[in-house]
């Protein structure tokens, strides 16, 4: 049996955000709680959301004291706030860190105690509060998932909460608010985006539904995520990537993910690094790993890349796949290795024993030992 996960309501397109204020008279919300972080309030992205729910005459109070890695502490500090102006709704604005945390808070208000609680798989028995999730990034799909990643400051690790009360109702996907992303989260988003549909497409418990979002958002990020990066005033690419990175959501989000989520999320909890970043880097040294598991999948991704492997052995054709993904990540400026982002070799033991209890490792298609983890770790250095 498979499970299929979906936000209620899914709004696409320029100017979808002009919906969010009628979106939450349908949800009963009167006063809402926006998520968000400083960096956008200074952008003007926040002010361009606000500005429909003061047309729409609906008050708001906003926290923005998310962190780039949202925090156990950021879950308290806007469950705080949430109880003390009396809102009834949450508007999370922003990438994957606002709206993780947003989840958090949402979870916690519903079913108490700390977020800490709800580590691990369908933990909380209580709904949330009614949900919208403005995105404006393409890349972690938080907007439209079951997943939310909080760091525990106290032990250094980014737990993986898989909960399916944490869905949004109406998530909203509006390009014109991702024209003002830097170039450097652009290419980090946009690599998030090609390893979620990647690990989803060789992911143990795909299914023909995951796999036709998982393929099309390859073949749009391979289209669109250059274009994306080199002009950020490209419409038509800005367009594409959102759909390649709700795509890249359909399919994690009901086939999982696996090492490369398991690794990088320690990266980010005990470094405190940019999760796309991560993934991007980790990416080509883990598949290298899974490929002998499922030769033929990569071969469909190298295709999807609009790589031609005619003529090629399945083998060959596979490591076409994984040099297309890193000569991408290259092309956009991302890091070449772990050395560059302060990583310890040290400290590789760690980040190995926490990636073998992450739950995104549970459907990768090989399983590593420990000294397999740590010697991707070192492969990716």
């Amino acid at each position: 049996m498979y499970s299929y996960f979906m936000p209620t309501v899914n709004l696409m397109g320029a100017g979808a955000v002009a919906e969010v204020g009628n979106q939450v008279k349908i949800l009963g919300g009167s006063k809402a709680l926006v998520v968000t972080d400083k960096p956008l309030i200074g952008a003007g992205i926040v002010e361009k959301v606000t500005k429909y729910l003061d047309d729409s005459g609906v008050k708001y109070v906003i926290f923005d004291g998310v962190q780039p890695n949202p925090t156990v502490g950021n879950v308290d500090e806007g469950v705080a706030l949430y109880k003390k102006e009396n809102c009834d709704i949450i508007i999370a604005v922003g990438g994957g860190s606002p709206i993780d945390c947003a989840k958090g808070i949402g979870l916690v208000l519903t079913n108490g105690g700390s977020i800490k609680d709800y580590e691990g798989l369908d933990k909380s028995k209580n709904p949330m509060p009614p949900f919208i999730a403005v995105n404006t990034t393409a890349g972690t799909a938080s907007e439209m998932t079951r997943f939310t990643i909080i760091t525990d400051t106290d032990r250094h690790v980014k737990m993986a909460i898989v909960d399916w009360h944490v869905t949004p109702n109406v998530a909203i996907n509006d390009p014109e608010l991702m024209v003002s992303m830097p170039v450097s989260l652009t290419a980090a988003t946009g690599m998030d985006a090609l390893t979620h549909a990647v690990e989803a497409y060789v992911s143990t418990i795909a299914t023909p539904v995951t796999d036709s979002a998982a393929l099309k958002a390859i073949e749009l990020i391979g289209q669109y995520l250059r274009p994306a990066v080199a002009n950020g005033d490209n419409m038509e690419a800005r367009d594409k990537m959102a759909y390649a990175e709700f795509l890249a959501g359909m399919a994690f989000n009901n086939a999982s993910l696996g090492y490369v989520h398991a690794m990088a999320h320690q990266l980010g909890g005990f470094y405190d690094l940019p999760h796309g970043v991560c993934n991007a880097i980790l990416l080509p040294h883990v598949q290298r790993f899974n490929m002998i598991a499922c030769p033929e999948r990569f071969v469909d991704i190298a295709k999807a890349l609009g790589e031609n492997v005619e003529g090629l052995s399945t083998i060959e054709a596979a490591d076409v796949a994984l040099e297309a993904i890193q000569r991408l990540s290259s092309d956009i400026g991302i890091p070449s290795g772990l050395k560059e982002l302060g990583v310890k070799e040290e400290d590789l033991p760690t980040l190995a024993d926490n990636a073998m209890k992450d739950a995104c490792g549970l459907t990768n298609p090989r399983r590593a030992t420990k000294e397999e983890i740590i010697q991707i770790f070192k492969n990716a250095m």
